[in-house]
């Protein structure tokens, strides 16, 4: 299948199909078996970021870890320890049906020289994503974010790997960087990738390289361009999908979603070509792509890729029995009300719908607020359901998009039992994060 490319305006960059980086990577490698209980450490300590060449660095919060290698189906002992001085909360994107790790319920946010523990199950390959940002609003910086990379048994063919974590951040009139959440005029987007102002990736002449773009932006949807070559789109959100050419080599992807793909190198030595950033804005160049002079890695370019191992989702959906229910977004309904700042979130509260475990759920999200919103649902993998509800997109989500006024209907089969999260927020550096929950039982 085929992607129209997008037209690279602010609503089209907003708006996006769906999903489709600064801080330290944890690549989560090749174990030959699962062993029980590794430990691995994430760490949240201040440091610093430098947003243009020869500028000084500004003060903002990092994350850290440390880590064995790891695959899918490893049992994992997770401590997070907070050395700022403020409380922190650690949030894991792309794991389905973590309740140990599931923030707010139970998980609750580490104050300053405080650590949590809890045995977390690895049940996917991909690319993951730790953050800080759910209780973050406000704060005295943007808080980080931080790739987790987990593994396949058996990996994909590729000649390189290589994570791309793409962060934005806003200043101050005192040149400071300004937290999300809070109003800060006309002032420009300033973006990172892998903490840098820009990167330079090294490919080779008739190679085949995965790269696994993460939009880690505080809320915005961004577009980006892959100037001159096939990028086959493998995976979104951590799940493999049916591989598909992004027609123009561009990706659109929303705040927190991740995007895999391999990159065919058919470019002669010595060759570059541009990856550029759209937010509705002034293109941004963000990075190149370098070919090394060596001679090329094959006599010719591989051929269309497999798709990547499964995860275990299921093939089939049965929506004509699923528990149907919709969800308003948007500050502008009245239905706002049953939505929470993270500080004021009670889980007891009540969940905004309830199911048994093994039926499918069937979500209409409408989108009444006057931006396009992000949504994000924890604890299980949805399907984008078709606008005729007669099937459903080729790929799995965690994250999606909702342009104003629109509807967008997904689905998912509620497998793991427990009260998970729902998030939404307008793709807008003003505006609040907010919660509810849904119950499986």
């Amino acid at each position: 299948m085929t992607v129209q490319p997008p037209a690279l305006s602010r609503r089209a960059v907003l708006a996006g199909f769906g999903t489709m980086i600064t801080a330290p990577v944890l690549t989560i490698g090749n174990a030959a078996a699962a062993l029980p209980h590794k430990a691995l450490t994430i760490r949240a300590a201040p440091g610093g970021v430098v947003l243009k060449p020869g500028a000084t660095p500004l003060a903002r919060p990092s994350l850290a870890l440390e880590a064995p290698a790891l695959t899918r189906g490893d049992e994992v002992a997770v401590q997070f320890d907070n050395q700022l001085e403020q409380p922190a909360l650690l949030t894991l994107r792309g794991l389905d049906g973590a309740a140990s790790a599931e923030p707010l319920v139970k998980t609750k946010p580490v104050p300053p020289g405080g650590s949590d523990r809890f045995l977390l199950s690895l049940r996917s390959a991909g690319t993951l994503l730790a953050d800080l940002r759910l209780t973050a609003d406000g704060g005295s910086a943007p808080m980080p974010a931080l790739p987790l990379i987990v593994s396949e048994a058996e990996p994909p063919q590729a000649d390189g790997d290589q994570v791309v974590l793409i962060e934005d951040f806003r200043l101050g009139e005192d040149g400071k960087l300004r937290p999300s959440g809070v109003d800060v005029g006309a002032t420009p987007w300033l973006y990172t990738v892998n903490g840098k102002p820009s990167a330079e990736f090294t490919l080779r002449a008739n190679g085949r390289f995965r790269f696994r773009f993460i939009n880690a932006c505080q809320r915005n949807v961004i577009a980006l361009r892959i100037e001159d070559h096939n990028v086959w789109v493998m995976a979104l959100d951590s799940q493999p999908a049916e591989p598909f050419l992004a027609r123009g080599g561009a990706l659109v992807i929303a705040a927190g979603g991740r995007v895999d793909v391999l990159i065919d190198a058919a470019k002669p030595p010595g060759s570059s070509a541009a990856i550029t950033l759209h937010d509705g804005g002034k293109p941004v160049p963000l990075a190149r792509l370098v070919y090394a002079d060596d001679p090329p890695l094959r006599p010719a370019p591989l051929p269309q890729p497999a798709p990547f191992p499964a995860n275990g989702l299921p093939a089939q959906l049965p929506l004509g029995s699923a528990l149907r229910t919709e969800l308003l977004l948007g500050a502008l309904v009245n239905a706002q009300l049953d939505w929470f700042a993270p500080d004021k979130f009670n889980p007891a509260a009540g969940p905004a719908f309830q199911v048994k475990r093994g039926r499918t759920v069937v979500l209409a999200l409408t989108n009444h607020a006057t931006s396009p919103m992000v949504f994000h649902l924890h604890g299980h993998h949805f399907r984008l359901l078709d606008r005729l509800d007669d099937g459903w997109k080729p790929f799995w989500l965690d994250t999606l998009a909702i342009d104003a006024g629109q509807t967008q209907r997904i689905a998912f089969a509620a497998e793991y039992p427990g009260l998970w999260l729902i998030e939404a927020y307008a793709a807008k550096w003003s505006e609040p994060r907010l919660v509810r929950s849904y119950l499986v039982t």
